[in-house]
């Protein structure tokens, strides 16, 4: 298995998720270590509507939201573990102790033909392999609706996640830490936590690769060139 790792790794060399730099291990570079937009101690920790507490380590702006969007629609799948890493290292640092199962905000059956694979599965994976675990399937998209990002204000958000999502597995009496890409207004992961809460679920926290900015969560998302 390490030799394929090896052979893999000369192939397909990891690279930093945010400036695209070749690495020796899967991780973020020095340079943009030590730039990134990090969100502070008060800033990485908040409360969502209904309570609902989420973590995460980045706000969503500059070289950051570049890299998301990149792994999100370009193909970047390989940016999935530092990211993970970077969720884990930051949910284990402000949720410790408040969840024993994870999951993930799933994409549609469409957008996953389409794209390839489900991002905040892959992220919620790459987390739980430095507890050396793995996330379950608890929640499936049941109709794909137009996509958040070009929506301009949290009521619009709120009222296009209705009903799309619906519980997947046995979610009674776990303590669940859902997984997502990015939290601009919280819209999707208040109606997933609610479907889990619904389904039994004990409780539910948070945790997102990044966190939009106060004051800019009321304009779209332009994407990438032809994304």
């Amino acid at each position: 298995m390490r030799a394929l790792e090896r052979v893999l790794d000369l192939l397909f060399p990891p690279r930093c998720p945010f400036c695209g730099r070749v690495l020796d291990r899967p991780g973020v570079c020095a340079g943009c270590a030590s730039s990134l937009p990090w969100t502070a101690e008060a800033d990485s920790l908040w409360e969502l509507p209904g309570a609902l507490r989420c973590a995460a380590p980045l706000w969503y702006e500059g070289s950051v939201r570049q890299g998301l969007l990149r792994f999100k629609f370009q193909g970047a799948a390989g940016a999935a573990d530092p990211l993970g890493g970077l969720i884990a290292q930051c949910a284990a640092e402000r949720l410790s102790g408040d969840f024993d199962t994870v999951t993930w905000v799933p994409v549609s059956r469409k957008r996953l033909r389409r794209r390839g694979y489900d991002q905040a599965e892959l992220l919620a994976r790459g987390a739980c392999r430095r507890w050396d675990a793995h996330p379950e399937r608890l929640l499936e998209k049941v109709r794909d609706n137009p996509a958040q990002s070009g929506l301009t204000d949290g009521e619009s958000r709120r009222e296009n996640v209705k009903g799309v999502y619906r519980a997947a597995g046995d979610c009674r009496g776990r303590r669940i830490l859902l997984v997502d890409d990015i939290c601009t207004t919280g819209a999707t992961l208040g109606q997933c936590a609610a479907v889990l809460l619904d389904a039994g679920a004990e409780t539910v926290v948070c945790a997102a690769a990044a966190r939009t900015p106060p004051g800019r969560q009321d304009a779209p998302d332009r994407q990438l060139g032809n994304l």
